[in-house]
């Protein structure tokens, strides 16, 4: 995999971490029907673990061999 696959995937996950932040904010803060709450946070928790397994695998594939 290239060095700029991997960034695009480096921000998929740090976006997808970003947005997770924002739907748990609001799933605790902003709304009061409990399954609209549920169906925010489950999202949110499935976002966040794929960010960090996307970053996961980022750290520890190594570097690529550039020019």
């Amino acid at each position: 995999m290239s060095s700029l696959d991997k960034m695009w995937i480096s921000f998929a996950a740090m976006g997808f971490m970003m947005i997770s932040m924002c739907l748990i904010y609001v799933s605790r803060n902003k709304i009061n029907n409990r399954v609209i709450k549920f169906l925010f946070a489950l999202v949110s928790y499935v976002l966040l673990i794929i960010g960090f397994l996307c970053m996961i695998y980022i750290v520890f594939s190594g570097p690529t061999g550039g020019a």
